[in-house]
């Protein structure tokens, strides 16, 4: 096979960088794999090791530093007969350390080659999470307060099932490449290599001394037997194949005549309790019984189990693009937790905007039309308040029809649920 190297992008870097090797180095690799461009991706981040991607005449990504395993994850997934090449440096690393960890979680077969030169090399040697305490680089003293991370250690212990570390000088550098793309699974490589334009110029560090440090350490190289599975992609496609197809979604055909023709906005004020997604959904629902197309825009409140208090509808002859409200047609205004969330809101509203107010709610002043219901008078608990409201609508002839609000209940209920929400908003007095 011939170089995949790119001849109008040649790789330039500082004289007597690693990089330079590993570059040629892993064109060595995919030449003996018999690998032809269109069956690679090479996926890279920010700084040195993140021109990788310019490098070869394949398919290629460039993302946000420290993510590039995120992109990588997503490609193989989606085409996973493509051989996924990650090169990343040890500040992207320390960067997306989580990334790295879920990688070595899943087992998807990428193959990441980490090219460690102990600093951040392209934006001014500051220290990476690999650079030794004893070093001397571009911001003083803080690699003297933190322990320098061990890749290979934590890769191991998050689940990798293939390590190596390695000096980016070892002579079967291009065969241990090949061996880690050919495993299926997730392969770490953590490649040492001298950074001559920053971090050597106060560092002493040659390929012999990489050599000896390490010697000094627990040797790692290829398959982590305690981590050995099953590759993430075919397990889970194993997995789905044992599944039965999702049914297709319910068919809503369109058989009513809507009250009006245009975008019609409408905001659900209520609290915790009332159903107000519910009943969003319901009037969402009534809406395709007409065939307009519908959104639903809910405020989840931050605290748990208290429960939504707004709903924001959209039903539209047009297609939603922009599913924010300006100029809400309709304002149901149930309960005062929901109507202070929205309280700004008021000043700014027009006789365009009707307001279906709960009688005894204080509600903003403002120039738009108030309608009082008294629901409580009409012994309707205020669980059921968002839903008797929708009938409230239907019966004034405002958004949706009784028709169009009954098929939409015969959609979402069946047996005595749907007998009593018919009840409800049949029997429901107008105010």
């Amino acid at each position: 096979m011939d170089s995949l190297l790119n001849d109008s992008r040649p790789p330039v870097f500082c004289p007597g960088c690693s990089h330079d090797r590993i570059t040629h180095t892993l064109d060595k690799a995919f030449q003996k794999m018999e690998l032809a461009g269109n069956q690679i991706v090479m996926v890279s981040d920010i700084g040195c090791s993140g021109l990788f991607d310019t490098f070869f005449n394949t398919h290629a990504l460039h993302g946000l530093h420290g993510r590039a395993l995120t992109y990588a994850a997503g490609l193989k997934l989606a085409r996973p007969e493509l051989n996924v090449v990650v090169t990343m440096g040890d500040g992207g690393q320390g960067i997306g350390g989580a990334h790295l960890l879920a990688a070595c979680r899943r087992n998807l077969d990428l193959t990441l080659l980490i090219l460690n030169n102990f600093n951040f090399g392209m934006t001014g040697g500051q220290y990476s999470a690999t650079t030794p305490p004893d070093a001397r680089v571009g911001s003083a003293f803080l690699n003297q307060l933190e322990r320098p991370l061990d890749i290979c250690q934590v890769a191991q212990s998050a689940g990798a099932a293939y390590v190596t570390r390695c000096s980016g000088y070892r002579r079967d550098l291009a065969a241990e490449i090949q061996r880690a793309i050919k495993f299926e699974g997730f392969a770490v490589l953590d490649i040492w290599g001298v950074c001559p334009g920053r971090y050597t110029k106060k560092n002493r560090l040659t390929p012999k001394a990489i050599d000896a440090a390490l010697a000094q350490l627990p040797a790692l190289e290829g398959i982590v037997a305690e981590n050995a599975r099953q590759e993430y992609g075919r397990h889970y496609r194993n997995l789905i194949g044992e599944l039965r197809p999702a049914a297709e979604p319910p068919r809503i055909d369109a058989g009513f005549q809507p009250p009006g023709s245009q975008r019609q906005e409408v905001i659900i004020l209520g609290s915790a309790g009332q159903r107000i997604i519910t009943a969003g959904e319901i009037l969402c629902l009534a809406g395709l019984t007409a065939g307009l197309n519908t959104t639903q825009k809910n405020e989840y409140n931050i605290t748990v189990l208290r429960g939504p208090s707004i709903s924001e509808l959209i039903l539209s002859p047009e297609e939603i693009d922009y599913t924010g409200i300006q100029s809400p047609g309709v304002i149901v205004a149930l309960d005062q937790e929901g109507v202070n969330r929205r309280r700004d809101m008021f000043a700014s509203l027009d006789s365009k905007t009707l307001v279906l107010q709960s009688t005894g709610l204080e509600v903003p002043a403002g120039n738009a039309r108030i309608h009082q219901i008294n629901l409580k008078s009409q012994k309707i608990k205020k669980i059921d308040w968002a839903l008797a409201s929708l009938g409230v609508l239907a019966q004034l002839g405002l958004i949706i029809n009784p028709e169009m609000l009954e098929a939409a209940l015969e959609i979402k209920f069946k047996g005595k649920i749907l007998e009593s929400s018919l009840e409800l908003v049949r029997k429901v007095e107008i105010g």
